[in-house]
């Protein structure tokens, strides 16, 4: 990077941290700083939905799949998500809109102390947050690591730096901050992306042309839609995974359905992300399916090769660009996971742990949620100096075996608890399902691991968590149904389309909140 690089970086900083201040404005209450008090227009919505699922993992982890088994990339990690909220367009997105709508609610977790009990609430909130914090150390790790290839700067100064500048615009303005940087980081990313794809297309020339060049030695079943570990059984694992975390199971996404003004709307906003996840990420994948032609990867696992193609291929000022791009992702993803996890503490958690917190008034409750903001980045920054460490192995194990695998045992109960088929299953069930579905991880990523020779292959480590937990949390419902009187309701208070002010005088608002008029759909 020279100074016109770092112009495009600083300046990019600066306008994140202008949007932030600017969002301040916006945020007079709790809901406003959770859900955008409702009033988040369907289209930014699901720009901002869309944004949220993405970091740099995409450019290091994802781009050492594609570079060693090419198009497998895509078919195994965006195409279940893009078919996943397309489902969920349908089956969680309105009824998630509902909880904030009808339920008066501002935590995807916060009505499962109703729906089934406060252990159950508070067992998932506590992992679900655990588990977010090292969801995002990798995120912060893998932005830092593509920071050292182009700057020199050292990973914990890079994780310091990316931190500390989203702990401010997103402390700040809340949600209304983190959708509205989405959109601009969108718009850079864009301009970043078909930079580097017209770049690698332009290369291409002399390797066969476009389409010539997936006949080289070097691309030899680059074509190949299930490689490797990657095959079969994993990514119908990553379809049922990707279908309950991109809907609101990591949370983040879940505020994104809140914050639109009505169930359809919040459909409509589904809609659009999977659309993007559809299209977007074969134009950001192309030149990492070409990047054996063009490069040498200095690591093993080809995790430094998008780096060293944008290096090689772009002149300085569209470099500083496409590492703003970079940025852009990674900071959207965390910024908007800061925001859920403070959401779940203040709402669920911090009620429970004191009685001062169950008399937070509007103010009070917003310092907590912005204290606990910056908490959460902090912890999250601390974890991420750990990546590497043998605990984790690296950051693309972190992501796919660690968050994966771990993410059905807790998003199930929360998930599926939406729906009237699974009406039957209670806190019994809930409960269950997410303990031996987390000690199923354990058993399959560890003891049984190491007893097999070659170890457990990658598809059963994420898969057979999830397994356990789905097959649990239906048996058990069946076997001890617990669909009382007052858990009914719930149901059908977020499966129910139309108006129905009597009803939703039913449920109570949360402590220290006056409930508001219910919103017409």
């Amino acid at each position: 990077m020279n100074g016109l690089d770092w112009a495009v970086l600083i300046g990019y900083f600066a306008v994140m941290v202008a949007i932030g201040v600017w969002s301040h404005k916006r945020v007079d209450s709790v809901s406003d700083f959770f859900t955008a008090g409702g009033k988040m227009p369907w289209w930014l919505s699901g720009i901002s939905h869309h944004m949220s699922g993405y970091s740099a993992v995409m450019f290091t982890g994802y781009a050492g799949i594609a570079y060693t088994y090419g198009v497998t990339s895509f078919v195994t990690w965006s195409f279940p998500i893009a078919f996943g909220i397309a489902i969920g367009s349908k089956l969680f997105a309105p009824r998630i809109n509902r909880l904030r709508s009808r339920l008066h609610v501002s935590s995807p977790l916060e009505y499962l102390k109703n729906r089934y009990d406060l252990r159950t609430q508070q067992a998932l909130a506590w992992s679900g947050m655990l588990l977010k914090i090292v969801d995002v150390g990798a995120k912060w790790a893998a932005i830092a690591t593509l920071l050292s290839v182009f700057t020199g700067v050292s990973l914990n100064q890079g994780i310091l730096i990316t931190g500390v500048v989203t702990a401010i615009y997103c402390t700040i303005g809340g949600l209304w901050a983190d959708a509205l940087t989405e959109l601009g980081q969108f718009v850079i990313q864009l301009l970043a992306g078909l930079t580097m794809f017209v770049a690698v297309v332009l290369e291409l020339g002399d390797h066969g042309g476009f389409f010539g060049a997936w006949d080289q030695p070097e691309l030899q079943g680059h074509g190949e839609p299930l490689v490797g570990p990657y095959g079969t059984v994993f990514l119908l694992a990553f379809l049922f995974i990707k279908l309950f975390e991109y809907n609101g199971g990591m949370l983040n996404q879940a505020q994104r359905y809140m914050a639109t003004p009505n169930a359809r709307e919040a459909e409509r906003s589904a809609r659009l992300s999977a659309v993007l996840w559809l299209v977007w990420p074969v134009i950001l994948f192309f030149p990492m399916w070409m990047a054996p032609l063009l490069v040498e990867s200095q690591k093993a696992d080809g995790s430094d090769s998008y780096a060293l193609m944008t290096e090689q291929l772009l002149p300085h000022g569209l470099l500083g660009l496409v590492i703003v791009g970079f940025f852009s992702h990674t900071m959207a993803m965390c910024s908007s996971d800061a925001n859920a996890i403070a959401a779940v503490f203040t709402r669920d958690v911090a009620p429970v742990l004191s009685a001062k917190a169950r008399m937070w008034g509007e103010r009070s409750g917003l310092i907590a949620a912005r204290v606990t903001t910056v908490v959460f980045l902090g912890l999250s920054m601390a974890v991420a100096t750990q990546v590497d460490s043998p605990t984790f192995k690296d950051i693309i194990t972190v992501v796919i075996k660690w968050v994966a695998g771990l993410m059905g045992p807790i998003a199930i109960p929360m998930m599926l608890g939406l729906l009237r088929p699974f009406r039957r299953s209670g806190p019994t069930a809930a409960l269950t399902s997410w303990a031996l579905g987390l000690v199923a991880f354990w058993l399959v990523n560890y003891p049984v691991h190491w007893a097999v020779d070659g170890g457990v292959p990658l598809e059963y480590q994420v898969s057979v968590p999830l397994a356990v937990s789905l097959i649990l949390y239906v048996l058990i419902g069946f076997a001890k149904p617990e669909d009382t009187p007052e858990r009914l309701a719930i149901i059908d208070r977020v499966n129910t389309d139309g108006d129905d002010g009597s009803a939703a005088a039913a449920v109570p608002a949360p402590a220290g909140e006056s409930a508001p008029a219910p919103v017409k759909e």
